[in-house]
Order: structure tokens, then C-alpha cells, then sequence
């Protein structure tokens, strides 16, 4: 079974953001702008002030002894609240940490590998998948070798840096789809085909504002051509998406504006180009193997000591409440795992651990030393997952992990899902039952309420649940009591089929009671739980999910770089005709960006591009522009020698509109987008026009 080995940190990087987190003490950076910075460091806002969220990747899940206990320090060196949250994509979150120590905190995780770099903002996010990759007797292929090498294709990618929204990833082993395909932007599950091993890939899946099921754009692709798909998707999104309604600006909105059809048919393209791009890359490959068992863990993770392929080892699952484990438990974990040798450990999407390679000898072992830490294996009802709520999110409207503390799914473990608010951090979507908070104002007051949903399941058979009655929060804990009575009272197993049996209406007229309020009976729903005070909804300016507001001119240079890594792929690949219309793009994208910055407008004809630049932006970068378009249509016939010279040129002029669009806005960094010039192209940056015009003499 493969380990997670891949280092993620960069040390310089935490350099710098510690130099913008001094500049923005010293008011030399605006608030907004220094949010977009922190974002793509994984530094998240809280509802309280001077304090932070710090969210780390964990790929796949996956974690080290020397990672948990690097988190344990950061918990209890850094942070004001004694606690690590697991969340329901596998990464793990620290709240509390004041913006100075945010630097220190990552050092301490960059000693051991991991980064906080894009778990936020406008990015390709943490990678989850299915908690038994490598172990699962179902399994087509360990995923993780998979997962290691899409999160380092994207991770400090210049696609990936200022992307309109966020863009998340699952991986599952097989058809099961355990990681839930089903409501990600992107997701991949193994399969057979003819014989051949391969992925099928969905795209355009989300839960939050508007939920959608995702589509399928690869019924069967090969194990070699899977970073294409994921790249031409994440293409798509950067290219389409809506980057002025924030909305609106999630991948799954372009199924909905495209049609499935059009969806597709934008997806062809990109791939057709991204297949060309990437053609001389290497690309990941995982352990194939014919399955020896059809049990499905489920959703998350096993409930119970579960066996693995390899004989006599087993998979031990470890309840961790509301996903929030404390800085003794962290250290008691790794203390009891390097005494009975045990070194591999998962976070799931139900918010729990799982110990992997757990000999059955061993398991009373754990069994005993995890109950002097506060932790046990999973019960029946206890498969509870909340997200922070009004306990530190901005966008929070409830205060679901208390809610969710008092919540059970019985008898029958039903899967409970709380969110605290619509944005479905907890996924209450794929749920058996789902709720997430809102306000409704009845009799001229504003009661706290939970949206309800039922019959979710993410995985392969299943659907995206659906939507029920909104209930006051008060009453919750009543109408999911008598919903759990009336599924009881069926006789029927599956609370998926029995939910989706009922009648539209069965769900409304079963809560009729819960959900009425009169108006002698308003004063006693007036309050969230653990509120003392009437519920309001805290105006906090928004939150931070949606990232900060982006400058756009900055999107433009890093959309350029992209096409640049293109450039120089297919140049490596002597596909000159090719890598010349990256050259266009190039000149294209940021033509019409420093169009745009300048009051002008986009255009695609580069030509009419030049004019408009020479009337809107002064002197000789609008001219250098103009003669670099002239030359490029000059070329009859791309040939090395001829890209050379004009990637030269194009280089340097766009180091030289770099330097330009920085003195328009000082705190504009365009650092990571900037092409690392040669000593001569160096030197033709400051002199455009003789670089131009040996470029001339190369094409003529």
C-alpha cells in the first residue's frame, strides 16, 4: 500500500507571506487586497476578531504520526482554543490563531510536509477521497498515487491561482464512489473496461446554492490521459465562469448555462488542447488489482473494524465527535499507535479517523487505550457531522455544532448532516437526513430555522436528497425524532428507498404540527440553541468562502503563465504550429487585460487590440505591442528558431506590462505570474523595441 510522502511545503513561500503580513500591519496594504493573500495561504477570517482559521491540506485524507503530532503542536503553540476540526473534505482546520503567529504555525506543519497553500480562496482545494484506498477489498487501484499526483500537478499551478471560484476534486477506487463523484466539480471513480483499467469522470456536481447532481463527461478514460480530463475541467472553469456574480460562479452553473450537451461539447476542447499540452508529461500510476469482496465501507467510513485485502490486517475506525479532537487526544493517538507499531492513519469525510494495518490482535488494544483518551469506535447514532457554524463562521445563521451535539440517528444510525447555513459545509444534501440553518421571520420576529432534507447519498447509486419543510430550530430535534419513528414504523431498511417512496406532500403533512407556529407560541422559538438572547443574524460583512475580490488584470497575467507552461510544453514536443497560438493567447489574454485596466474593452482580434491599446495606454509598451502582433503575423511558417525569437520578445514585453500594471496599483503582485527572464531576455525587457526587431530578422 503506498504512503503519503509527497513534501508540499515551501519554506520561501512563508517567507513572504509573513513579509505581507508586517506590510499589512503597517497599513501599506489594504484590507481586501491582504484577504486575497491570506486566502491563498490557507489563512481563513472568523466572526471574532484578531483571530484566524488555519486550514491544512490533507490529500486524500492521508496522515502521517509526524503530521498529527505537528498539528498538535500548532493546536497548543499557536492557537487560543484547544482543539483541531476535522471537516467533511478529509482537511483538518484550527480556529483561534492570531494573524502574527499564522508564519510560525506553518513553519511548524512545513517541517513535516504538509501546506496550507490553496486550502482557501479561488483555488483547486484539498483532494478527498475514498478512506480505504490501498486496503479496500473492493478497490480497483489504490487512489492515493493518484491523488498525490493530481495535487501536485495543481498545487502553485498558474492555472490554479486566481480560478473565479473554489474547484474540488474527490478520487474513488471503484464504482462504489465512496469519495462522492456525485456533488464535486470534478470527480473520478476506477472502473473496468474491455479489460483495460480506467476512470470514469464526472464534473459540475455542488451542493450549497442550488444543488447539483453531477454529469458525466468520460463514461471510461485511461489511467494516462486522467490529468488531461482534470485539467481541461479545471480550464473550463477558469475560461467560463462567471468572475462577477460570485454566486453564480461555481463549474456547475456552466452545465446549467451550457446544457449538458454544450457542457460537454466546451469540455471536448479543452481536452483536445490539454491532451496536446501535456502529451510528453508523466502522469500517475496506481496499483491495479482484481477486487476479493463487494462490502461497501460506505460513505465516509466503516462503522466497524472492517477487514482489508491484505490478510489478517484490519481497518480500525475511531469516532471523533463532531470532528473536533483536542490537543491530548491528538498526542494520545500518536503515542498509542508507535506502541503497538501502527503508522498510518486517514481523516474522513464523516469526520472521523480510521487506523490502517491494525492486526486483530491489536484492535482490544486500541479499543482500551483509545477510551483512556475520550475516543471509542463508532456507535450506532453517533454518525453526526457539523460544520463550526455561529461558533466562528462568517456566514454562519445557526449554531449547528450545538444542534448537532443533541442529535442521534437511533437505532437505525441513520446519517445526520447539520450545516449552519445553506452553503452545506457538512453536505446535509447526503444525508439521510440534512439540515441547515436560516432565518424566517414569522409574526413580525425573526425565528431560527432549519431547512430540511432527506434520502441523500452521494455514492454511487445514490442521489442528492430531497428537499423537505423548514422547521424552527427549537423544534428540530422534535421533527427529526418523529421522522426517525415514522421510517421505524415502516419495517423498511433503506431510509434511501423509504424516503423516496413517499409522496410529495408526506414529509409536510408528517411535520404539519412542528412546523406551525402561532402567534401565543413565537416567544418560545425566538432562540437558537445556546442562545440566551432572541435570535439575529449577525451582519459581518460576508464570508470569506467565496474569496476576496479579485483584481482582475491580476487573472489575466496568471491565465498568460498558463498558456506560457503550454508554450514551452508543446515547443519541447517541436509542435511549433502549435505552441505559436499560445504565443496569440498570451497576447491576447493580456492585451485585453491591460485594455481593460486602462477603461477600454475585451477583444479577440489582435490587431484591432493594438489600435485600441495606442488610443488608451501611452507610449512604447502600446507600440512594442502593436510590432510584436505585426511580426507574429508575419511568420509564414512556425519553425524553432522563429518561437525562439518571438517567445523572447513576448517574454519581455510582458515583464515590461507587468512593471506597467504595478505602477497603476502598487499593491498589485504579480510576482508568481511573471515570465524568469534569461540574462539577454533580460536585458531586451529594457530595451523592447531592438528585441522586437531581432525577431524580425529571425522571421523574414
Amino acid at each position: 500500500m503506498s504512503v503519503n510522502t509527497s513534501n508540499l511545503s515551501d519554506f520561501e513561500e512563508i517567507d513572504r507571506f509573513e513579509q505581507a503580513v508586517q506590510t499589512f500591519f503597517k497599513g501599506h496594504i489594504d484590507a481586501d487586497r491582504f484577504t486575497a493573500v491570506r486566502l491563498q495561504q490557507g489563512v481563513y477570517g472568523q466572526r471574532q476578531e484578531g483571530v484566524n482559521m488555519l486550514r491544512v491540506k490533507v490529500p486524500g485524507g492521508r496522515l502521517t504520526l509526524e503530521q498529527l503530532e505537528a498539528l498538535a503542536d500548532v493546536t497548543e503553540s499557536y492557537a487560543q482554543r484547544d482543539i483541531a476540526h476535522i471537516t467533511t473534505r478529509q482537511s483538518i482546520q484550527i480556529h483561534f490563531i492570531p494573524l502574527a503567529n499564522t508564519s510560525e504555525a506553518m513553519r511548524r506543519l512545513a517541517q513535516v510536509g504538509l501546506t496550507t497553500r490553496e486550502a482557501c480562496g479561488n483555488a483547486v482545494r484539498n483532494m478527498s477521497a475514498c478512506a480505504l484506498s490501498g486496503v479496500c477489498p473492493r478497490e480497483r487501484v489504490d487512489v492515493n498515487a493518484h491523488v498525490t499526483g493530481a495535487t501536485q500537478h495543481f498545487l502553485r499551478n498558474p492555472l490554479n491561482q486566481q480560478l473565479p471560484r473554489k474547484f474540488k476534486i474527490s478520487f474513488s477506487a471503484c464504482e462504489a464512489d465512496c469519495a462522492q463523484s456525485l456533488l464535486h466539480d470534478a470527480g473520478v471513480f476506477a472502473t473496468v473496461r474491455d479489460g483495460q483499467h480506467g476512470f470514469t469522470v464526472k464534473a459540475g456536481g455542488g451542493l450549497g446554492h442550488k444543488p447539483r447532481e453531477a454529469i458525466v463527461v468520460e463514461e471510461f478514460i485511461p489511467e494516462s490521459e486522467l490529468l488531461y480530463s482534470l485539467e481541461a475541467l479545471v480550464t473550463l472553469h477558469n475560461k467560463y465562469s462567471d468572475r462577477t456574480k460570485r454566486a453564480k460562479s461555481r463549474i456547475k452553473f456552466l452545465v446549467e448555462r451550457f446544457g449538458v450537451e454544450g457542457f460537454v461539447e466546451k469540455y471536448r476542447e479543452e481536452f483536445a488542447r490539454t491532451k496536446q499540452a501535456l502529451a510528453g508529461q508523466d502522469y500517475p500510476k496506481g496499483e491495479w488489482r482484481e477486487q476479493t469482496g463487494q462490502d461497501t465501507p460506505g460513505q465516509g467510513a466503516p462503522r466497524k473494524l472492517f477487514a482489508q485485502h491484505q490478510e489478517g490486517l484490519f481497518v480500525y475506525p475511531v469516532a471523533v465527535p463532531l470532528g473536533d479532537l483536542n490537543v491530548a487526544q491528538m498526542r494520545g493517538i500518536v503515542q498509542l499507535l508507535r506502541a503497538h507499531g501502527l503508522d498510518q492513519l486517514h481523516t474522513t469525510q464523516d469526520q472521523n479517523l480510521t487506523i490502517m494495518n491494525v492486526p486483530q490482535e491489536k484492535a482490544q488494544l486500541l479499543t482500551e487505550g483509545l477510551a483512556q483518551i475520550g475516543l471509542a469506535q463508532p456507535g450506532a447514532g453517533d454518525n453526526v457531522t457539523a460544520c463550526p457554524g455561529t461558533s466562528t463562521c462568517r456566514l454562519g445563521i445557526t449554531s449547528s455544532p450545538i444542534v448537532a451535539a443533541k442529535l442521534s440517528g437511533g437505532a437505525g444510525d441513520l446519517r445526520i448532516r447539520v450545516s449552519g447555513c445553506h452553503n452545506g459545509c457538512a453536505q446535509p444534501e447526503t444525508g439521510d437526513i440534512g439540515i441547515y440553518g436560516e432565518g424566517k421571520r414569522l409574526h413580525g420576529k425573526l425565528v431560527p430555522h432549519y431547512q430540511m432534507y432527506f434520502g441523500g447519498n452521494g455514492m454511487g447509486d445514490g442521489a442528492l436528497a430531497l428537499k423537505g419543510p423548514s422547521v424552527p430550530a427549537a423544534r428540530v430535534e422534535q421533527a427529526i425524532a418523529r421522522v426517525k419513528q415514522a421510517h421505524q414504523d415502516s419495517g423498511e431498511q433503506s431510509f434511501f428507498a423509504w424516503s423516496r417512496a413517499q409522496s410529495p406532500e408526506f414529509f409536510k403533512q408528517l411535520l404539519a404540527d412542528v412546523i406551525e407556529v402561532k402567534a401565543e407560541d413565537a416567544a418560545m422559538v425566538m432562540r437558537d440553541h445556546g442562545d440566551t438572547t432572541d435570535f439575529r443574524v449577525l451582519q459581518l460583512g460576508g464570508g470569506e468562502c467565496a474569496g476576496a475580490t479579485q483584481v482582475q488584470i491580476g487573472a489575466n497575467f496568471f491565465e498568460a503563465a498558463h498558456e506560457r507552461e503550454y508554450r514551452n510544453a508543446l515547443v519541447f514536443q517541436r509542435k511549433y504550429a502549435e505552441a505559436g497560438l499560445c504565443v496569440e493567447a498570451i497576447l491576447r489574454v493580456l492585451g485585453s487585460g491591460l485594455a481593460q485596466l486602462m477603461g477600454g474593452f475585451r477583444q479577440d482580434d489582435l490587431e484591432k487590440l493594438a489600435t485600441q491599446l495606442k488610443q488608451i495606454v501611452p507610449g512604447e509598451l502600446a507600440d512594442e505591442y502593436a510590432r510584436l502582433v505585426a511580426l507574429l503575423n508575419s511568420i509564414p511558417e512556425m519553425t524553432d528558431t522563429a518561437l525562439q525569437a518571438i517567445n523572447a520578445a513576448v517574454d519581455a514585453w510582458t515583464v515590461q506590462a507587468g512593471a506597467f500594471c504595478s505602477a497603476q496599483d502598487e499593491q498589485l503582485d504579480l510576482s508568481e505570474a511573471l515570465p524568469r527572464l534569461t540574462a539577454p531576455a533580460a536585458a531586451a525587457a529594457h530595451e523592447p523595441k531592438r528585441a522586437a526587431e531581432e525577431s524580425e530578422a529571425v522571421a523574414a
